[in-house]
């Protein structure tokens, strides 16, 4: 992204050329005053000034941590081939006042006044925008100075068709939960005066920043998502200061809808969007807040002095009026209108919408939603942000597992494929966000136990019986002074009968696991880390090459290790999305599995509100899957005579890996990670 590295290798390469034209004129000028000087070995030159170097790729991307690019090419200065000057071996006279002169002579300038006016706002060290660093101004000066440093957005004093359509598009940014306020756009109208050189290239640079800065926004920038948590890490894909500006200025009326194209515009985002506009709608009066005393959780039925008040913030009558079997309500009970009420507004801040008067409702209460960022609102604006999380285009074939939902969805040419349940990692072993590409699977994989178990468990039941690991069905692996403890193939191995893969530096993978009753839980949070899938033939039906039909695999159990390539990797997204739109147009909130929307709604400036902990969707029947029965491609040990007790704890037998694995031999399960 950005200029191409010839486009500015040339441009620095030019402006080398030009000051070592200057220096040379100056040096040939001064030389001429003195006598018999031999201006031809004047070349004695001051070797021009290099260049500055060139901003890493992704150097931009602050304050999100990005990927290093390749290493920067060299210097244009060393590009020109030019030599270094060697001394005139015959002494000069005077020579010494050629470079005090021209040491003394101020820096070449452009001769167009707006120009040098760009050129003296670039080089000054007042900032353009807040959070538009030092960086971003260099690449930002990349682009004017293909441009002779004249202005980009305003010509004969006036605004192009690019700046009006640009500026439109910055001032509604609230429409895709970006804040306007950070993309001021400058006045250039001055009352009675036309604007001078330096207002003009000050609004010009200042639009130039806003336009970039939204851009890099749009595509997630606002915030780094690795701050959030070390196991949050979307590679993002933010576009250079340079890259944008010389886009968008060029685009003319169509400037505004090619900013706007930064933002996701996948079905999931727009939805949000979509409810974010409705949820905002006209401004309308918020009701004054409620301050209650402390008290219990009211429900239906109870009595309590703070329902008047309650009532009285709703708009509710003082009490139910009285029928013919009825006398009229008391005005402190909690009746069905006061849990109605209150439910409604529990819904409206985005809390669970029980009617029962609790804790949080009365913080609720106690604090107006706003117009920015309350309750549902912050929900909305920190979920969208995760989708700047994506890959600005999926594609027709990707996975997507959205972790706080338990569910993995199959998309194949755009469409739902297929969706299953999934288990996802514990609370203390969080399953990791971000995207990766599946590469392969494993038919009847193997399990290394990780150091951790080692160390702390087989070990030391090895040392009390050497056949700890042989009755439990694990194989002790000894490579000199190293030991190592495997799980092979079969039903009880930790990984099931198939594991998915797509490298990562988190070493996490999906695969299948022995433990399928898990999947009829409501609440999934079980793993280590991993994602287990349920029904993993089916799911590999969705995945893999049409000729590895589940039947064919099922046919694979029990005979050896067998890897099944991809014919084209398969984009993995794992996503955390607590507030989406349904497939019916359903607005769903889920419980925020590993609190990461509080410190979101905080790193986005959001006011606190509520997090959205509500029970999740009910799930449809859980179709049980048939699993092939296991045929030992080995005789297994026989059992001792006296049985001993199984251990109550799952792990290692049923358990699944915690961490690394040692190496295994073959490469290609050099991934063989939980």
């Amino acid at each position: 992204m950005g200029a191409p590295r010839s486009a500015k290798a040339a441009l620095a390469v030019l402006l080398a050329g030009s000051v070592c034209a200057a220096s040379l004129a100056r040096a040939q000028e001064a030389a001429a005053t003195v006598p018999d000087a031999p201006v031809t070995r004047s070349a004695a030159v001051e070797p021009a000034a290099p260049a500055p170097e060139e901003p890493a790729p992704g150097s931009d991307a602050a304050p999100v941590a990005v990927a290093p690019g390749p290493s920067p090419e060299p210097r244009p200065a060393e590009m020109t081939g030019a030599v270094s000057p060697q001394a005139d071996p015959a002494p000069v006279p005077n020579a010494a006042s050629a470079p005090e002169k021209a040491a003394e002579a101020p820096p070449p300038v452009p001769a167009d006044p707006l120009s040098a006016a760009v050129t003296a706002r670039l080089s000054s060290g007042a900032p353009l925008l807040p959070r538009f660093g030092a960086r971003d101004r260099e690449s930002l000066q990349a682009v004017y100075a293909l441009g002779a440093f004249k202005p980009v957005w305003i010509v004969d004093g006036r605004f192009t068709p690019a700046a009006t359509a640009a500026a439109a598009r910055l001032a509604r940014a609230g429409e895709d939960g970006l804040d306007p306020a950070a993309y001021p756009v400058p006045v250039l109208a001055v009352t009675g005066r036309a604007p001078t050189e330096a207002e003009i290239a000050d609004a010009d640079l200042r639009l130039s920043a806003a336009v970039a800065l939204y851009a890099r926004d749009a595509r997630g920038g606002r915030i780094n998502p690795t701050s959030l948590s070390r196991l949050v890490t979307p590679v993002l894909d933010l576009p250079s200061p340079d890259a944008v500006v010389g886009r968008i200025a060029a685009a003319g009326t169509n400037a505004g809808d090619l900013l706007q194209a930064y933002n996701p515009h996948e079905a999931g985002y727009l939805a949000l969007k979509s409810r974010l506009a409705s949820l905002r709608g006209p401004a309308v009066a918020e009701a004054p807040a409620l301050k209650l005393p402390p008290g219990p959780i009211l429900r239906v039925g109870m009595r309590d002095p703070r329902v008047p008040q309650l009532r009285a913030r709703f708009g509710l009558e003082t009490r139910t009026a009285g029928t013919l079997d009825a006398a009229p309500g008391d005005p402190e009970t909690y009746d069905a209108a006061a849990a109605a009420a209150v439910s409604a507004f529990q819904r409206e801040r985005g809390l669970a919408a029980t009617g029962a008067l609790n804790a949080q409702t009365v913080v609720a209460l106690a604090s107006p939603a706003g117009r920015l960022g309350g309750g549902e609102e912050a929900s909305l604006l920190v979920n969208m942000e995760r989708w700047r999380w994506l890959p600005a285009d999926l594609g027709p074939d990707y996975v997507m597992v959205n972790v706080p939902e338990y569910r993995l969805r199959v998309f194949r040419d755009g469409r739902l494929r297929d969706e299953t349940r999934v288990i996802v990692g514990k609370t203390e072993s969080p399953t990791p966000i971000f995207s990766g590409m599946m590469e392969y699977a494993v038919v009847n994989p193997s399990w290394h136990v990780p150091p951790s178990i080692l160390k702390n468990e087989f070990l030391p039941g090895l040392a009390r019986d050497p056949s700890y690991a042989a009755r439990r069905g694990y194989e002790v692996v000894r490579r000199g002074n190293s030991i190592s403890v495997r799980q092979p193939p079969g039903e009880r191995n930790a990984l099931g009968f198939i594991k998915f893969m797509f490298p990562n530096n988190h070493a996490v993978y999906l695969h299948d696991t022995p433990n399928r009753s898990l999947f009829a839980r409501s609440e999934r949070a079980l793993s280590h880390g991993c994602v287990r899938v349920d029904d993993p033939f089916r799911f590999a039906d969705s995945v893999l090459p049409a000729a590895w039909t589940s039947e064919r695999l099922k046919k694979l159990i029990g005979k050896g290790e067998r890897t099944v390539q991809l014919g084209t990797k398969l984009p993995v997204h794992l996503a955390y999305f607590t507030a989406y739109v349904d497939d019916a147009g359903r607005y769903r909130t889920l419980p925020d599995l590993y609190g990461y929307d509080a410190r979101m709604r905080t790193a986005l400036g959001l006011p606190g509100g509520a997090p959205a902990m509500v029970r999740a969707p009910a799930e449809p029947a859980r179709v049980v899957s048939t699993m092939p029965a296991m045929k030992p491609a080995v005789k297994p040990a026989a059992p001792p005579k006296k049985v001993a007790q199984r251990p109550t704890r799952a792990a290692p037998e049923y358990g699944e890996p915690g961490l690394m694995t040692p190496v295994p031999e073959s490469p290609r399960r050099s991934f063989g990670w939980w």
